[in-house]
């Protein structure tokens, strides 16, 4: 079993779909990775030798990738935050931040609709 970055490679899928399951590699990097170190990229996960996980590992060790890769976000999104810029504000308010239109869609961002009390109509 492949594990890089405290993450378990999938072993029944190939090399540059497995990497994938690490946070901040996608399809392109996962190529370009398997194209620097030599490794085939239609290769099982479970067919890799001890050397070429140990290629992988150095040559994601160069590139910011899970825990390094959250923390540096969620540090981006709490400047943004502190300094009141306007995605900042977005931020807090729980709002979609890039110009998405709220008045129909947004549910995820925005959550549960809240229901508004109606008045009770007074009676003659």
């Amino acid at each position: 079993m492949a594990r890089i970055k405290n993450i378990e490679l999938p072993s029944e899928k190939h090399v540059c779909i497995g990497l994938t399951a690490i946070h901040g590699i996608g399809r392109s990097l996962a190529l370009q990775i398997c194209e620097t170190t030599g490794v085939e990229k239609s290769k099982k996960v479970k067919d890799l030798t001890d050397d070429e996980i140990a290629k992988l590992r150095k040559e994601i060790d160069n590139h910011l990738v899970e825990g390094d890769l959250r923390r540096e976000v969620s540090m981006n999104i709490k400047n943004k935050m502190e300094i009141n810029c306007y995605q900042g504000m977005r931020h807090k308010k729980g709002l979609p931040v890039r110009g998405q239109r709220t008045n129909r869609n947004a549910h995820t961002r925005k959550g549960k609709g809240k229901v508004v009390a109606n008045k009770k109509k007074v009676g003659k």
